[in-house]
């Protein structure tokens, strides 16, 4: 955006000491939109001051933060794309990432995986196939669930460094599924992130049979562990959880995408990183129904 008289006295303000003319700027600022972050960003490498270098810092987390907003209004109302809606998330902590790159990564996976299918295997040697692609010849990894570190719940830095949690890793593996036509979702197991690989005849022969009779198996994306029937009867049992049919639904991607978000807050409990905290939820609460 090319400086014009108008934007460049709004910029003079911005070291204004009285925080209600700064208040006033700020908001017309973020009412021109994203356009003018590049002003921001040369003003903010041409002055000294500290203080005004913190304050162009916030306008420009709010010009990114209000356009994401945005961006996950469209995608809760649109297609609901999962690996769309964990961009959009990463785009929170990286705002300049590449789309693209995501999905080029995204798209080699799928091509390694589905030279090595036929439709002569069954459901257990596809997701064999899968494994050894992703896990062992990819070398993607698991990390356990922790709030130390932000990149392990994002889609860019979990491809990037092939490290992931069970959360990332389980996107990327439902993603890949989805794009080769294997019937695997996310199931609604307490405190964790499994994957079920759903018989997608089942409902046509038994169209009142419990929900878990339409998983085959279950899968942990941690590190693509096969787990039966009788592995998630004992886990629940250890749990001392009441029996459930939502256990064996399917989540759908809302759902998955507002785990994500109120799960990568939780890297941001702290006095200095509250508001990143409180905005991860804010946006997770667009997706409620």
């Amino acid at each position: 955006m090319k400086e014009n008289t108008q934007i460049k006295a709004l910029l003079d303000l911005l070291d204004d000491p009285d925080e209600n003319v700064f208040s006033t700027v700020s908001d017309k600022i973020i009412s021109i939109g994203k356009d003018i972050i590049p002003n921001l960003e040369n003003l903010w490498e041409t002055i000294q001051n500290e203080e005004t270098q913190e304050r162009i810092e916030q306008l420009i987390h709010r010009l990114h933060f209000r356009d994401l907003s945005n961006e996950f209004t469209e995608w809760a109302n649109g297609s609901n794309d999962l690996l769309s809606g964990s961009i959009i998330v990463s785009k929170y902590h990286y705002p300049e990432m590449q789309p693209s790159i995501v999905m080029q990564e995204i798209e080699k996976l799928r091509r390694n995986i589905w030279l090595e299918l036929n439709s002569y295997l069954t459901p257990l040697e596809k997701i064999n196939v899968l494994n050894s692609i992703f896990f062992n010849y990819y070398k993607q990894t698991g990390v356990e669930v922790s709030y130390d570190n932000p990149d392990y719940f994002l889609i860019n830095k979990t491809l990037e460094g092939k490290k992931g949690n069970a959360i990332s890793n389980g996107i990327i593996y439902q993603s890949l599924c989805k794009l080769l036509d294997i019937p695997v979702r996310a199931i609604n197991i307490p405190k964790q992130f499994i994957l079920g690989y759903f018989d997608e005849q089942y409902d046509a022969l038994n169209p009142s049979g419990h929900p878990s009779e339409k998983i085959n198996f279950f899968i942990d994306p941690y590190l693509g562990q096969i787990y039966s029937h009788k592995d998630i009867e004992s886990y629940l049992k250890k749990l001392s959880a009441p029996p459930s049919t939502t256990y064996f639904r399917a989540m759908n991607n809302k759902r998955i995408i507002k785990l994500l978000l109120k799960e990568l807050s939780k890297c941001f409990d702290n006095e200095n990183n509250q508001y990143k905290m409180n905005e991860l939820i804010s946006l997770a609460n667009i997706l409620e129904p």
